[in-house]
């Protein structure tokens, strides 16, 4: 799926959320070691970097080279490219070996992932006892209410050309096969809701919706979703181009370890 995100890579970088702090206080609260933790989707390194805040070491992979290109350096993290070709045996000798990860984290990425597979690498990698999986996405974005029905409308005018694995994102994770032992953030088929505030500027938002996979793939099929009428109606429901606006991403999170 690297494809997907690497003509958008520097998009992507500057116009996702960012994650709340508190979200890796409650994460490194539930491991009893803080040695080792491995971001799997890394992208720009956004999640690793919070996590890096609790954790002495912080393996951040992903399959796309241009979204390692925008990661952002930190002195406890380690980026590595990890293309699909590469062997499972291979991957767990780059992460820290089996048995040796206390977290897992996984940021709007699982859903594109060979969940069976990477499910696997999850109960060998993690730590026994005591190491933990943590996934998370976000899917609807509240503005207002003259904001939101507008982008409720070109959210539709996207659903043709949205990978079929984002059914997953629109389920909210409900529907996300997650089989670990509940660590009490959520668990298979009840995520926990979170909210993500952000205040954010009009070319911000269009930012983000840039950064959509659908509207890429879109653009590539000849078709223009962020025309520049649709661009007018968007400013205009906004209140103007120079006015910031305080935006929540609706986020679910699943956590668990690895079960007796």
């Amino acid at each position: 799926m690297a494809g997907l995100f690497d003509k958008q890579a520097a998009i992507y970088a500057d116009a996702r959320p960012t994650y709340p702090r508190e979200w890796y206080q409650k994460l490194a609260a539930l491991t009893p070691r803080q040695a080792l933790a491995w971001d799997v989707g890394t992208g720009n390194g956004q999640a690793a970097l919070g996590v890096a805040e609790h954790y002495q070491q912080v393996i951040a992979t992903d399959v796309s080279e241009s979204q390692l290109n925008h990661a952002i350096p930190h002195s406890r993290v380690r980026y590595i490219h990890t293309p699909a070709s590469i062997s499972d045996d291979e991957l767990l000798a780059m992460i820290g070996g089996e048995n040796s990860i206390d977290l897992i984290t996984v940021a709007q990425a699982i859903h594109w992932f060979d969940i069976p597979k990477f499910y696997s690498l999850v109960n060998r990698a993690l730590r026994k006892p005591g190491g933990v999986i943590a996934v998370w996405c976000y899917q609807a974005i509240q503005v207002g209410p003259t904001f939101d029905p507008v982008l409720k409308k070109f959210l539709d005018a996207t659903l043709p050309h949205w990978n079929p694995n984002v059914r997953y994102v629109f389920d909210q994770y409900k529907t996300l096969p997650f089989p670990f032992e509940s660590v009490g953030l959520g668990s298979e088929g009840n995520p926990v809701a979170l909210d993500i505030p952000k205040e954010v500027s009009f070319e911000g938002m269009l930012g983000i919706l840039r950064s959509w996979s659908a509207v890429s793939t879109a653009k590539e099929r000849g078709v223009e979703l962020l025309s520049e009428g649709v661009v007018r109606e968007f400013e205009r429901a906004w209140g103007g181009t120079k006015l910031a606006r305080n935006v929540v991403s609706k986020a679910f999170m699943l956590a668990g370890k690895v079960k007796k």
